[in-house]
This record gives C-alpha cells, structure tokens and sequence, in this order.
C-alpha cells in the first residue's frame, strides 16, 4: 500500500526570498545562493548553502531563530589551495544528522567528528567539468577539512559518466548510504537521475547494483529530464527521497518517492513544490529541497529562481535572481 502522503506536504509558501544573494562584487555569495540543507545545533536552526561570485562555489552558512529570518555567518567551507580537489569549487551538500522527518535535526558525529559529503568541478566557472564526490571534516562546523574522492563519475555506468552532483549521507543500521545525482557524457541537453552507493565504514564504497534509483519519469513527466538533489528522511516506517525534476517545459519543480528498504523506490506521482506565477520569486524554477521540522510543523526550503527582480542586483548583472525561499505544513 502507498504510505499517506501528508505529512510530506507543506502547501503554505512564504512569499519572499528568505535567503538571497548579496549582490556584493567579491563575496562568495555574490551572484546567487543555492542548495539549502538544514540542521539544528546550539539552539538554533541553520543552514548550509552554496554560494556563487561568477568563478565558483563555495559553502556558507545561515543561521535563524524562527525559520523565516535569516543571518548568514560567513564562509564555513571555500575552496582549497591550488592543486587540491576543491581549487575551483567547494560545495558541502549534507552533513551526518538524525533521519526522521519530524527529529530534531541533531547533527551526528563520527569518532569524534562532524562528517560531510560534498561535491566539486575540477575547474572554474559554472559546474565547469566532470565532478566528483568526497566526504569533508570538521570540529566546529565552521572550518572543514576535505578528504578524497569518494565517487567519482568515469568509475561508474553510463549514466553518471559525465559528472556527479548533489549528494545525501544518511547512516542505518550500521550501514553508510550516500545517494546522489549524476548526468551522462553529453555537451548538452543532457539527463540527470540519481543513484545510491553504500559503505560498511565511510571508506569503501559501492554503488547499487540496481541504479538509477530515482530514474527520470516518461516523456510529459515533471522529472522526464532531471531526477536531482536527493534528500532522504524517515517517517512513520517510511523513507522519503525528497528530490527535484525538470521538465520539457523548462520548469523545475520539487517532488518525492517512498521506500521501506531504502533501495527501491516508488515516487510519489504529487509536485510537493510547484513554480508561481510569473512574476513571483520562484517563476523559472521551484527546486533542490531542504527539510526540517520544528514544533511541530514541517518546513521545506527550496531554492527559487526568477528572472531579475531585486532591485539590489544592480551592482551584480546577472541572468537570473537565484536565491532561498520556503514553504511550510
């Protein structure tokens, strides 16, 4: 039987950006914000997001007290020194944390440490490259140490060849899960579906014999191009892979699938997060999803993208107003 879709769903959207760019010429953030993961810690909800400033990416982090204002706190992971796997681009997508969709967002660590999985391009410019996925370091959450290559994409099948993007860590019953999205070899117009790899102890990994886990949907689908940006949490003996599709009609919009064992998935056939109307914050796309409860009510932040609208983006031209909004149960 298909589990009730209910408590996934958060249909009140706050109208405004609740995270946007700085529009500040040499700040990490200056061109767009994107990829919210939330957590709570010291008393706090944050997030982690990646930023752009028109070269690369970066990690920074945001902090609030009651989910709709937010401060952000500065640069927690940027890019390495010349030579280093994240000399371009340094995006920390998910850090080790509870895995129930009503939990508390409590980060976990692992012998001592804070662990998180990120995704880099081997060269400057916009998701310029093949990209790989690794697992980063940290004490504090606010500086991070980067460790190898866990995934990268000429190791895998056809469909990942081309490069690798968002992942999602999440341990189980003494198992590791990283899912992730990935695209094939094509110059353009290329797909994206996501996959799932799993490690006894965060070194050794091996992809699903069974992947794409999350394949792209039948032509007219909301997810027939893109199956992206996996965000699995658990509820009431339900996993739910929250993820991202785009369509033929160039619109991104956010939905889920269900799964009891964690490896195969039955999506939910429901947009959870649609585009607005023209002219609204999230008119282009309404994609890549961050989950959190608090008291009680579920939050979905996603990013949101129009073309230009802030006033303040005069300093920084830009094609598009690319930054955080949310919607809530």
């Amino acid at each position: 039987m298909h589990p009730d879709p209910t408590p996934i769903r958060t249909p009140i959207k706050a109208p405004h950006l609740v995270l946007a760019p700085s529009f500040r010429r040499g700040a990490f953030d200056s061109h767009a914000v994107d990829c919210p993961f939330l957590f709570a810690h010291a008393g706090r909800t944050c997030m982690a997001f990646v930023g752009w400033d028109g070269a690369g990416y970066q990690t920074g982090l945001a902090s609030s007290t009651d989910m709709l204002h937010w401060t952000t706190e500065g640069v927690i992971f940027g890019r390495g020194p010349r030579g280093s796997i994240t000399e371009h681009n340094a995006a920390l997508n998910c850090i080790l944390r509870d895995n129930a969709l009503y939990g508390p967002g409590k980060l976990r660590r692992v012998d001592g440490r804070y662990i998180a999985a990120y995704h880099a391009y081997p060269q400057a410019g916009y998701e310029a490259g093949p990209a790989v996925i690794g697992l980063c370091y940290s004490d504090d959450l606010r500086g991070w140490e980067a460790g190898p290559p866990i995934l990268r994409p000429e190791d895998g099948a056809g469909w990942e060849n081309g490069g690798l993007y968002k992942p999602w860590l999440l341990e189980h019953d003494g198992l590791y899960y990283l899912f992730y999205n990935a695209k094939e070899r094509a110059e353009r117009g290329w797909h994206e579906q996501t996959g799932l790899a799993t490690s006894p102890d965060l070194v050794h990994w091996t992809r699903y014999e069974g992947n794409p886990v999350i394949p792209n949907g039948a032509t007219g689908e909301f997810d027939a191009i893109f199956a992206s940006d996996p965000c699995v949490l658990h509820h009431a003996g339900v996993w739910w892979l929250f993820y991202y599709g785009l369509a033929a009609d160039g619109h991104a919009r956010d939905g889920a699938a269900w799964s009891r064992d964690l490896r195969h998935w039955t999506k939910s056939g429901e947009i959870l997060i649609d585009i607005g109307a023209p002219g609204s914050i999230d008119a282009v796309y309404a994609h890549k999803p961050g989950i959190i409860a608090k008291d009680g009510v579920l939050y979905h932040y996603y990013c949101a993208v129009s073309h230009p609208l802030d006033p303040r983006q005069g300093e920084i031209e830009y094609r598009e107003t690319r930054g955080i909004a949310v919607a809530h149960s």
